[in-house]
């Protein structure tokens, strides 16, 4: 068995079940998103300072997609659950990744608030 694929077994066996739950809550929204047409760009681009969920093409939109997931809306829900400070985390993350670009694309923030068996899908909801 190659390195990658063990070291990959070997982290997922270790991730709490809160983390287990967030991965498959962003399963789902790439699910839901894929069968609207959006490609994946990339899954979980971290740097220091931020972090984006999910980059995904829909036409000529890049797309940094948040995903939330509450079990109900007792504390405000999914869509609270979006700070300014997290927008702000969003939004560096996003500066970051474009700086790898060649060309600047158009670009746009959308949040995937999942609560119960409900999901949301909200565009365009930062502006910069």
């Amino acid at each position: 068995m190659p390195e990658s694929n063990w070291l990959t077994k070997r982290l997922a066996a270790i991730r709490t079940s809160k983390q287990r739950c967030g991965d498959a809550a962003e399963e789902r929204a790439l699910t839901f998103l894929q069968a609207r047409g959006l490609q994946l760009v990339q899954r979980s681009f971290l740097c220091k300072g931020g972090e984006i969920d999910l980059i995904m093409r829909d036409a000529n939109y890049l797309v940094f997609v948040e995903v939330r997931q509450r079990a109900n809306r007792r504390f405000g829900g999914a869509v609270a659950s979006v700070t300014l400070t997290k927008q702000r985390r969003l939004i560096h993350a996003a500066q970051v990744y474009l700086q790898g670009l060649a060309t600047q694309p158009a670009c746009r923030f959308d949040l995937i608030a999942i609560e119960g068996d409900q999901l949301q899908w909200l565009k365009n909801v930062i502006s910069t």
